[in-house]
């Protein structure tokens, strides 16, 4: 997220702004830092200055920092939300609508050729994969706005070019879901960024810092065995 490119056009632009703003109720004051930007989506007005660099870095550091970008609870469900454009795929894994993280990659031409059915099933596979830490041996939901994923993955028997990728997820245990794209902004915003080609990740997780850590300790009592 902090990798994110400064937008050249309206297009990128309303990109950012469609996944700031769906995190918007965690941003204090959300309107007015974001004000200098959402003036550059007016008819021929693009005109990107200080002012505009100024807000564009304010909202990044407020997407990767508490409250929006949260810290994992063991208690809580995840869930994985994911999309994929024509060229980019993007997925966020959250809790109670807090982002834990962010994911976007770039596809080879030969993915870009693929079908959109086969894109969104990658999409999913590869943020399964890269949040796996979080989320293997835990019930979990996929937020997906391709309703034929849900049916393709309770098939017993799909074509092969399917098949390579479900069994990629045999031993995750998950249900997925529909969502329709206006509430699928964040995945899909993420898979619209334009980053240099070596920056195939953008990934952020919270970071506890020495108090909290001392508390957690002191409130296990296996850790305090270890300790001990």
């Amino acid at each position: 997220m902090v990798q994110w490119p400064q937008p050249t056009d309206i297009t990128r632009l309303r990109g950012f702004l469609g996944l700031t703003g769906y995190y918007r109720r965690f941003v204090k004051g959300y309107g007015k830092i974001a004000a200098p930007l959402t003036k550059l989506l007016q008819k021929n007005s693009f005109k990107w200055d200080d002012e505009a660099t100024l807000a564009f870095e304010d909202l990044k550091l407020a997407m990767t920092t508490i409250p929006v970008l949260a810290l994992s609870d063991w208690s809580l469900p995840f869930v994985v939300e994911t999309d994929a454009s024509g060229s980019w795929l993007g997925a966020v894994l959250s809790q109670n609508g807090h982002p834990i993280a962010f994911f976007s990659q770039k596809l080879s031409m030969r993915a870009q050729n693929k079908s959109i059915y086969e894109r969104e099933l990658m999409a999913i596979v590869l943020a399964v994969q890269k949040w796996r830490h979080y989320i293997l041996g835990r019930r979990f939901t996929i937020m997906s706005d391709q309703k034929a994923l849900k049916f393709l993955l309770e098939q017993r028997e799909v074509q092969p070019q399917f098949q390579k990728w479900l069994t990629k997820l045999l031993g995750y245990d998950f249900e997925i879901l529909y969502q329709t794209g206006l509430q699928n902004k964040a995945a899909d915003a993420l898979s619209r960024v334009t980053t240099p080609s070596e920056l195939n990740t953008m990934t952020t997780s919270g970071i506890m810092d020495m108090e909290t850590v001392t508390k957690e300790v002191e409130g296990d009592e296996e850790l305090q065995k270890i300790v001990e």
